[in-house]
């Protein structure tokens, strides 16, 4: 069995799921800072987040990790000292960062502290696009 294959397959599911949440989570947000006032809207909102996060999106980012660790060991380590990659690395630490700043702004809708509006929640939601592209376009172009 081809290994490498096996885990770049995995690696790139494990990292679809977890941007569809990236990208979702924040879209919620937007929604649930527009209701927050409505108690009974309020609370669907918090079981959404609270499932996305800890269900699809935090197992879905450790394995992307898991996976792509797989990778660098199954071509060698010596990928490490190439630029792309210390890019690609650093870009997934953003991402990693940013979902766990989601994860304290989920805290903060779930004791109601939310102080952030919709607007803000639009804005930061443009965070993981400008991230993926990054990564995308360093791994395949390989610059540097």
């Amino acid at each position: 069995m081809n290994y490498y294959l096996l885990f770049k397959s995995l690696h790139l599911i494990s990292v679809i799921s977890w941007m569809a949440g990236l990208l979702y989570l924040p879209r919620i947000f937007v929604y649930h800072s527009e209701n927050n006032d409505d108690k009974k809207i309020s609370d669907v909102f918090k079981v959404m987040e609270k499932k996305l996060y800890f269900y699809i999106m935090t197992p879905a980012m450790i394995l992307s990790w898991i996976f792509g660790l797989l990778l660098i060991h199954s071509v060698g380590f010596q990928q490490l000292g190439q630029t792309w990659m210390v890019l690609k690395i650093i870009f997934v630490i953003f991402l990693s960062l940013y979902h766990f700043y989601l994860g304290k702004t989920l805290n903060q809708f779930k004791f109601d502290q939310n102080t952030h509006s919709h607007k803000f929640y639009r804005l930061i939601n443009e965070i993981p696009t400008i991230l993926l592209i990054l990564i995308v376009f360093v791994v395949i172009f390989k610059p540097l």
